[in-house]
């Protein structure tokens, strides 16, 4: 029995390969890329893809590769022509549609198949029908956090006014405080002098003859 190397390629690991390399090629982006795209795909270096592909893949894909190329310059050419924006993607469209169906059912640019177009277009359909469904959940979205923001501005202006007569109401409290220290000062001192007046009028006292004498 011949045994298998494990980092050996599938068949579908080169299948891969050859389909977004020539999807690369038709949109007109570079090989290394694609070699990117794939080794992140099917967990290889892109060096490994290049090597892969230039020796062993690419022989069996030399057709598929000049029809890459051919829809490659037929979209370069599209997009330079001076028509307006309707017509390029109707261009585009066909080449997309001729990419997707023409080669699996046999079909050229003259014998486009009608079915095809339509099944085409309905895909389309159905991813714009999607974008809109998107596109309305996020303004949706969007609404309702502006509204949330809104109730948060006006909570913080209520807040803010809160805060302020709080402050008000401290630096009144502080003065009202202040002045009350003030007074009791006072009065502590008002007391102590007349105590002291107090103690000197004990400590001495007229005689008959209008002498003070210092009581013992």
């Amino acid at each position: 029995m011949t045994a298998v190397r494990q980092d050996a390629w599938s068949a579908e690991d080169d299948l891969i390969l050859a389909e977004i390399t020539l999807r690369h090629i038709r949109e007109g982006s570079t090989q290394l890329a694609a070699f990117e795209e794939v080794g992140e795909k099917i967990g290889r270096t892109s060096a490994a893809c290049g090597f892969r592909w230039n020796s062993c893949v690419r022989k069996s894909y030399e057709d598929a590769i000049g029809i890459a190329k051919g829809q490659r310059q037929k979209r370069s050419y599209l997009k330079k022509q001076p028509m307006n924006r309707g017509a390029q993607v109707a261009g585009l469209i066909l080449g997309d549609i001729e990419e997707e169906y023409g080669r699996s059912e046999g079909l050229n640019e003259n014998s486009l198949s009608i079915d095809a177009v339509i099944r085409f277009l309905r895909q389309w359909k159905g991813t714009f029908q999607e974008a809109g469904r998107q596109l309305k959940m996020l303004e949706r979205d969007l609404r309702e956090k502006e509204d949330e923001l809104s109730e948060l501005r006006v909570e913080n202006e209520r807040l803010s006014k809160e805060v302020n007569l709080a402050q008000s109401d401290y630096r009144v409290v502080n003065d009202d405080y202040k002045a009350l220290i003030q007074i009791m000062d006072r009065a502590r001192r008002l007391a102590f002098l007349n105590e002291e007046e107090e103690e000197m009028k004990t400590r001495f006292k007229m005689d008959a003859n209008g002498n003070l004498e210092r009581m013992e």
